[in-house]
């Protein structure tokens, strides 16, 4: 197994982030430590059926389980094609309860979101322009918190934006978090408080990305414990990602313009033809966002 994920790694890792390898090693150990690490071949549907009873007995969430199998399943498909093996994989359609102790991410209401920003308007430090600008974007913490001032472009402009790409000190999710965010209302006011701190650095969030990796679990700490005084419970930095899908459907935003401006993946071969929407037709779009009432 141990040669199997070598393989995988050296042949599918380029240019994936490092949680890549880790995910990928993380899932290998977990079958490791349930039955050793032996020659593909040797593996059994009862091997199979133990890692999944040790996963859950380890209180893993049924989504972790699903992750963990299916990189034991790529692993293992991808040694068998490459090498031309004449074995079964005994960990595919392995069952069990995918929604087990996963927590539902809820979407923060607009009256609260708005109080939010409200509250990082009166701070107005570091930390609550990082919000403002998720609040008002539905980034991802992990894509803000690791932004380059260089990625703000025509901040001063008609049509102010930024760029989502990929850094050494921080990857991005998948292919479609790739792409260019429109900056209306307070993600705007954010990104230009944060611009103008102007200390020397060439991050846009210093404080997160002292030590070569964009510190995103710190920064979900941190803000997360801050805004539970204004959000309902069970709301998070995360739940700000969930607010805009809704947002964006509130002012009937179409469904393939909501997944470019979110970098969600597309749905649909044709999806992934062309260069998508121009930023004008995505300004226009978070525009009518950022105005709703609450």
């Amino acid at each position: 197994m141990s040669d199997a994920v070598d393989l995988y790694l050296r042949l599918r890792g380029n240019g994936r982030p490092k949680t890549f390898a880790v995910d990928i090693r993380r899932a290998a150990g977990y079958l490791t430590q349930v039955a050793q690490d032996r020659p593909l071949s040797s593996y059994s549907r009862q091997d199979a059926l133990a890692l999944r009873d040790w996963l859950v007995v380890r209180g893993l969430a049924g989504s972790s389980v699903t992750r963990a199998f299916s990189n034991v399943n790529a692993v293992f498909n991808f040694a068998v094609s490459e090498l031309a093996l004449n074995i079964t994989n005994p960990f595919r359609g392995v069952y069990h309860d995918r929604q087990a102790g996963v927590v539902i991410r809820k979407p923060i209401p607009v009256q609260d979101i708005k109080k939010v920003q409200r509250a990082c308007r009166d701070l107005n430090d570091d930390m609550r322009w990082l919000i403002a600008i998720v609040s008002d974007t539905g980034m991802r913490l992990a894509e803000v918190a690791g932004l380059a001032r260089e990625d703000l472009c025509d901040l001063d402009g008609p049509m102010p934006y930024l760029k989502v790409q990929r850094h050494p000190w921080r990857g991005l999710k998948t292919a479609s978090s790739d792409r260019l965010v429109p900056l209306v209302g307070e993600a705007l006011w954010g990104a230009r408080q944060a611009y103008a701190q102007g200390d020397g650095s060439a991050f846009l969030f210093p404080r997160y990305n002292r030590a070569g990796t964009t510190s995103a679990n710190s920064a979900s700490a941190a803000l997360n414990k801050w805004m539970g005084e204004y959000v309902p419970d069970g709301c998070t930095m995360h739940s700000f990602r969930h607010s805009m899908r809704d947002r964006l459907r509130a002012v009937q935003c179409p469904s393939d313009i909501t997944d470019q401006i979110g970098g969600w993946a597309r749905a649909g071969v044709g999806q992934g033809y062309g260069s998508g929407y121009p930023l004008e037709i995505l300004h226009d779009w978070m525009v009518k966002v950022s105005e709703q009432g609450g």
